[in-house]
């Protein structure tokens, strides 16, 4: 049978079904970038390969992916940080003028071409640590030009590196200060501008929405989550990161294909993921960054059996992280997380959290060969680790 490329004496971290889907002595043939074969090299057909790597014996896992950014933005919010190691809240900061209106203005003033560039450091680290899909959101233009120019750079963000980018339309993520009191004209201009703009030149893959407090109403979210139908755009929701509006249970009725944050979910929430299927993003470096003392409510989870990815949240304000790998750690550590729900986290899991499951997230023939080579004697180390990258090589689409 020919391949492309033949990958032999690996062990292989398959994430197919349940588990982490081992298979020691493991090989995996690659056809016009796509698995061909995935399995006991002494179950596999014979391969004639137009090129064979020898893996040493070393783990494969799929590549991972990021399933929830901010990657493209303009500046940094240093100085906010100081002002909560000082003692004010993410709150307190936002209602005097910081948080995501601060990116915004920055954002705002730089060119295409400037976030592009700005946000390749960002991305070039996810990549180094094995990343090969990343989700990149806008929402911090919050004009209908300056969320097309984000959502156009982080289109070309996929021209500039071999990587996947999935993107979301976050208008409803700030209100502007142009529409100071009144919220609901902002929605208005989000439902009727913005979106059909995005949806026009394609720029976005979905639809997401900060349901919060200091964000938009459960009215306003399902205002947009209505045109998003309309256009035929997936939604996800961020939600009950800071209080509960019950945004997660909102969000399932709407078959989202994810809620994120989450760490005021209640078990209504939960019940209706769960009937939903909608996966639960948990985003540890945000709830580490503010110094979150609620914790998701994890067990509810597994026992309603939601299915749990998690992200970076990477963001100059509450989740400057662009490290998986530090992420699968927190994900244990703070929220106790195994490693089989950390690992799945970032490939079975992200992937179902994006709509792409059936593409990537797993070593199995048909899909994306998307994979993750590591120098470790077990996959646990990936997750033990911290501040160590034991990535060996990095394989997108086959190469």
């Amino acid at each position: 049978m020919r391949c492309d490329r033949l990958w032999k004496d690996a062990r292989l971290a398959t994430m197919a079904g349940d588990g982490l889907g081992l298979v020691e002595d493991g090989l995996i043939a690659a056809l016009d970038g796509r698995i061909l074969h995935a399995g006991p090299a002494a179950a596999a057909p014979h391969f004639d390969a137009a090129e064979t790597i020898g893996c040493g014996g070393r783990w494969i896992t799929p590549g991972l992916i990021d399933c929830h950014t901010h990657l493209i933005h303009a500046g940094n919010r240093a100085h906010e940080f100081e002002l909560r190691l000082a003692g004010a809240s993410y709150e307190e900061i936002a209602r005097a003028g910081g948080g995501i209106v601060s990116t915004m203005k920055a954002t705002r003033e730089a060119s295409e071409d400037a976030l592009i560039a700005s946000a390749l450091p960002r991305l070039d680290a996810l990549i180094a640590e094995g990343a090969t899909t990343v989700e990149v959101k806008s929402g911090y233009g919050l004009t209908c030009e300056d969320e097309l120019k984000m959502l156009r750079a982080a289109r070309r963000l996929g021209d500039e590196r071999p990587v996947r980018i999935a993107t979301t339309f976050l208008g409803a993520h700030a209100l502007p200060p142009e529409y100071a009191g009144d919220a609901d004209g902002y929605i208005d201009a989000v439902c009727t501008e913005m979106m059909p703009a995005v949806a026009l030149e394609g720029l976005a893959d979905a639809v997401d929405a900060f349901c919060e407090g200091i964000g938009f109403t459960p009215a306003q979210t399902q205002r947009v989550f209505d045109v998003a139908a309309a256009h035929g755009l997936p939604v996800k929701l961020h939600a009950e990161q800071l209080s509960n509006l019950h945004g997660a249970a909102l969000a399932a009725r709407a078959g989202a294909l994810s809620a994120d944050h989450l760490e005021y979910l209640d078990e209504a929430g939960i019940a209706a993921m769960a009937a939903a299927d909608t996966v639960a993003t948990l985003l540890p470096g945000a709830y580490y960054f503010v110094r979150e003392t609620r914790l998701p409510p994890i067990d509810a989870l597994r026992a309603a059996g939601v299915p749990i990815a998690l992200a970076t949240d990477c963001n100059p304000g509450t989740s400057p992280l662009s490290s998986l790998l530090l992420v699968m750690n927190m994900g244990a550590t703070l929220f106790r997380l195994t490693v089989d729900e950390c690992l799945a986290g970032v490939t079975r899991n992200a992937a179902r959290a994006l709509g792409l499951a059936g593409e990537i997230g797993t070593i199995e023939a048909g899909k994306s060969c998307d994979l993750a080579i590591w120098d470790i004697e077990r996959p646990a180390e990936l997750v033990y680790r911290m501040g160590l990258n034991p990535l060996h090589a990095r394989i997108w689409k086959g190469l």
